[in-house]
């Protein structure tokens, strides 16, 4: 892969141009000209292959869930030698998505309960816009 403008390595891994920035600001991303990264050519800072897999690697970890913090971690961390680490981020991921889980269901199960009597009443007030006025 060739070196990259900051609007070509947007558009290859479907972020915009400001989140490529913002990763920059918060230490996720190098800045052409200050590190490993494809540096300048003239005034048109250029992108390598090694800052597309990095956003890359940050897009999949947050559709996995971690935060951006988190991934600032996972990204220092030595891959041969930081497995525990590593291993405690992502339980705590899990555990996070498993209460996030019993949450939604707790919610689903409720609403379901709600649009059954709504279905089944014949009252002038609905069962759901009344269980909301209550909040």
């Amino acid at each position: 892969m060739r070196d990259m403008t900051i609007g070509q390595l947007a558009k290859s891994v479907g972020v915009n141009v400001e989140t490529i920035r913002f990763y920059q600001r918060r230490g996720l991303l190098p800045v052409p000209g200050q590190g490993e990264t494809g540096g300048m050519r003239g005034s048109v800072r250029r992108y390598d292959e090694a800052v597309f897999r990095r956003l890359r690697f940050i897009k999949s970890a947050q559709a996995a869930g971690f935060t951006l913090a988190e991934i600032g971690e996972l990204l220092e961390l030595d891959a041969s030698t930081d497995r525990v680490r590593a291993r405690e981020l992502a339980d705590a991921r899990i555990a996070a998505i498993e209460k996030t889980i019993a949450e939604l269901d707790t919610a689903r199960r409720a609403l379901l309960g709600l649009s059954r009597q709504c279905a089944a009443d014949d009252t002038t007030h609905c069962p759901i816009i009344s269980a909301f006025e209550r909040v």
